[in-house]
């Protein structure tokens, strides 16, 4: 699943379309396509691991979900879920989720939660997460309420950072923890983004998909924990257990 970088860099290859007019709208996804004839790009805009195509009266929500795809000016052999076609160019979709949401996007979405965002407030996550004591850390990284486009691998690689096991809980973290647990997770998603332009991305994974730890250089434990069940690789030496009590 695409986390909040790789949905950043969408938005920025599709740049060339911003202020352009839609003129064929098809596809699978059960939307009326009617409703994007003929509109004007007024925005494309990013939140979390959404993809956001303002149109004034009407915007375009794609998550792209696990497997899903996209190609700018080019066409996949496969059924596109959404294909918009402009006087020069077009933008296809395939595998995703494809909704078009009716209000305005401001009202929809708080700029605030989003990790790649400039209106991002650490502050505000911060009080989030206090209010979600029992919370494990590995699943209040992945509540894209408090940190939206935080993937598992910001997951994985941001606990090993600040040096905290995954199952550890929220109100059992000392504030200095906690305020790393939200530093890091915007660092390492900046660090992402520019790892992922690079094409060098996978080379500076720490513990995601490896096998020892590159300090310990022992074998990494892993498994799928906590509520979200999505699978963690973490050090028991190196990764401090937060627990009450």
């Amino acid at each position: 699943m695409p986390e909040g970088p790789s949905i950043v860099i969408l938005r920025e290859q599709v740049a060339e379309f911003a202020g352009k007019v839609i003129r064929r709208a098809e596809g699978n996804a059960k939307i009326d396509m009617a409703l994007l004839q003929r509109k004007r790009v007024r925005a494309l805009r990013s939140f979390g691991k959404q993809f956001l195509i303002d149109l004034g009266s009407v915007s375009i929500r794609v998550h792209l979900l696990m497997f899903g795809s996209y190609r700018i000016n080019e066409r996949k052999d496969a059924a596109p879920r959404l294909s918009l076609a402009f006087a020069k160019g077009e933008l296809n979709f395939y595998s995703c989720s494809v909704r078009l949401i009716e209000e305005p996007l401001d009202d929809v979405y708080d700029w605030r939660a989003d990790v790649m965002s400039d209106a991002w407030d650490p502050a505000l996550a911060r009080k989030k997460l206090r209010a979600m004591p029992q919370t494990l850390v590995c699943d209040a990284l992945l509540d894209q309420e408090v940190f939206a486009g935080v993937g598992n691998i910001i997951k994985n690689e941001v606990l090993y950072r600040i040096r905290v096991h995954p199952l550890s809980t929220l109100g059992a973290l000392p504030p200095r923890k906690l305020r790393e647990l939200v530093e890091e997770a915007r660092t390492y998603a900046f660090d992402f983004l520019a790892w992922k332009k690079a094409f060098v991305l996978r080379k500076h994974w720490l513990v995601h998909n490896r096998a020892r730890c590159p300090i310990h250089d022992i074998p990494l434990q892993r498994g799928h924990l906590g509520k979200t069940h999505r699978r963690s690789f973490f050090c028991e030496l190196c990764q401090k257990r937060y627990e009450a009590g």
